[in-house]
């Protein structure tokens, strides 16, 4: 506890009290400089030099890993109507899906396996070159996503309404121009298709336990992985997809056990959630 009162007395924490929601932000507090990107800087320079512990199953993406567990059949069972499909090897075969914000591969690999042909692009060229150096050595792995180092608002010129499905996993709090993103996402996707994003909640939980324990307590993520302020609710991101002719179909909480490295779906969205949504024709 002596630990936890030493880090809310910081500066760091204080200057993450002491900022405003993100509500206004939503619309209009985006700087001018990213005012038509998404990328902001430092967040990539800092995933960038993870490369070396990418595809360590104990390092610093470890829960990334075990999440696989949830997002992959969340994914599945959104893009899967027919029953039957579902229970086959590969049920995704043929589906066309963007994984944006890949890093280095985690789950766009996983997707592969289940039969969709993955396109993942991150704006990192070290996590590209990764997700392309670990796929091709992944001999089990037949059908290989494709990676592209870019940004998705720069590949929605070239691929607009192109994808059965889009996810953005734990990516859209890193990013700088949240309603760009979103608008750029669901552009790549087919009328028809769907879209799906899992974050942490903005909320004083996750504040206290998401950042400031998980991160400078009990280290399950590296220091400085996560911001209070670029954080979204699961009305903010109701909101722009809306806005951006979506129907939000489902919202679900998610549940880290560290200690099992197991994750969970919840009726809480306190910490974390997943959100699926449905382009309109």
């Amino acid at each position: 506890m002596a630990q936890i009162r030493k880090l809310m007395k910081n500066h760091w924490l204080k200057n993450v009290i002491d900022t405003p929601v993100l509500s206004k932000s939503i619309t209009s507090a985006n700087a001018a400089k990213t005012e038509n990107s998404t990328i902001k800087e430092d967040e990539i320079k800092m995933f960038s030099n993870q490369n070396e512990d990418w595809w360590n199953l104990n390092g610093p993406a470890k829960a990334l890993h075990s999440m696989n567990a949830i997002r992959v059949p969340l994914i599945r069972d959104g893009l899967v109507q027919c029953p039957y499909e579902d229970r086959t090897p590969t049920p995704l075969k043929d589906k066309k899906i963007l994984d944006v914000g890949c890093g280095g591969g985690i789950l766009s690999e996983a997707l592969a396996k289940i039969g969709a042909e993955v396109t993942g692009i991150d704006a990192s060229r070290n996590l590209i070159d990764i997700a392309q150096e670990h796929c091709q050595e992944n001999i089990k792995l037949i059908n290989k996503p494709k990676y592209v180092c870019t940004t998705v608002e720069e590949h929605l010129n070239d691929h607009n309404e192109y994808y059965d499905g889009v996810v953005a996993s734990e990516v859209i709090e890193h990013v700088a121009n949240k309603e760009l993103f979103i608008k750029s996402c669901v552009g790549v996707l087919k009328p028809g298709g769907r879209i799906f994003f899992t974050t942490p909640n903005r909320t004083r939980a996750t504040q206290i336990l998401g950042i400031c324990i998980s991160e400078y307590v009990l280290n399950i993520v590296p220091k400085g992985t996560h911001h209070y302020d670029m954080l979204v609710t699961p009305n903010e991101m109701s909101f722009l997809l809306e806005r951006n002719n979506c129907h939000v179909e489902l919202i679900y909480g998610l549940f880290y056990n560290f200690l099992q490295n197991r994750w969970s779906f919840v009726n809480s969205q306190m910490l974390l959630f997943a959100i699926q949504a449905q382009k309109l024709e």
